[in-house]
């Protein structure tokens, strides 16, 4: 809680000394917001991934099955691996809908990435040209549980993060930024992959998982190998950054309503689970 504060408090302070309003954080991926639905839809941005990056995909409810175990259910909307359920058969599958309760939120289903190491990599570009990257943070996540694919994410008490962005060159970032700016000219955002090892990352060999627009946070805040000096000095760097790349954002985008969008969507969710419970 207290480094999410911090970031927020970092990027306004930012955003003032460079006369941009703060709000206008919400419009950084505003390209990328499906308005009819009200969410970033994971089915929308998996669209985007080429396809020698993309896991199968689809609909859960529309007729579609697996043809291997495991497969991840998981909502439309959610970030964090929050809601992600893990069905290593049919039978658990059946159970996962069963269990499932009316809502206007459509869950996907999603084969599972068979690399061996995870790799969550948060981006910002450059504010001149996004081609270019300013912020580029590569961490690798562990899971000490037994699970052989666990559900990875900060409400996960078995998974940790470790800071590995000094293992990569200059030339191998560029290498990396290079098929991550293919997939979306992103403002910011946070890249889940899997692969077998950081050569294989660096030749493309790699499958995404996720990709999260809305509020990802730089994992590199969690690791327990990053001095907490170290990490302060992300965040500052990081939001100034961010803020001068908010400032670019043309004025006409201005007009997308999307906090209050997504505000209302939550609502309603919140609402038919009330209703349900009751």
């Amino acid at each position: 809680m207290m480094i999410r504060l911090l970031l927020i408090v970092s990027y306004i302070l930012s955003c003032l000394r460079l006369r941009v309003g703060p709000w206008r954080y919400f419009q950084l991926n505003a390209s990328y917001f499906n308005e009819n639905k009200g969410i970033y839809s994971k089915l929308d941005i998996d669209n985007l991934i080429p396809e020698q990056w993309r896991l199968q995909q689809w609909v859960d409810g529309h007729g579609q099955e697996p043809t291997s175990y495991p497969v991840f259910v998981k909502p439309e909307w959610g970030q964090n691996s929050k809601g992600i359920q893990r069905a290593d058969n049919a039978e658990a599958l059946n159970l996962i809908r069963s269990e499932r309760k009316p809502s206007q939120v459509q869950h996907l289903v999603q084969e599972a990435a068979t690399g061996k190491i995870e790799f969550e990599i948060f981006a910002v570009p450059s504010e001149n040209n996004i081609e270019h990257y300013q912020v580029l943070s590569i961490t690798k996540v562990l899971n000490d549980g037994d699970a052989e694919f666990p559900i990875n994410g900060i409400y996960n008490k078995h998974t940790h993060y470790q800071d590995i962005t000094d293992q990569f060159s200059d030339e191998d970032l560029d290498r990396l930024w290079a098929h991550l700016k293919q997939i979306g000219q992103f403002r910011i955002s946070r890249f889940g992959v899997r692969a077998d090892s950081i050569k294989a990352l660096l030749d493309g060999r790699f499958k995404v998982i996720e990709i999260n627009l809305f509020l990802p946070m730089p994992l590199v805040l969690l690791t327990k190998n990053t001095s907490v000096s170290s990490k302060f000095s992300f965040v500052f760097q990081c939001m100034w950054l961010l803020a001068k790349v908010t400032k670019t954002i043309p004025v006409e985008q201005n007009k997308r309503p999307i906090f209050f969008q997504k505000l209302n969507f939550i609502r309603r969710v919140k609402h038919i689970a009330q209703k349900e419970a009751n």
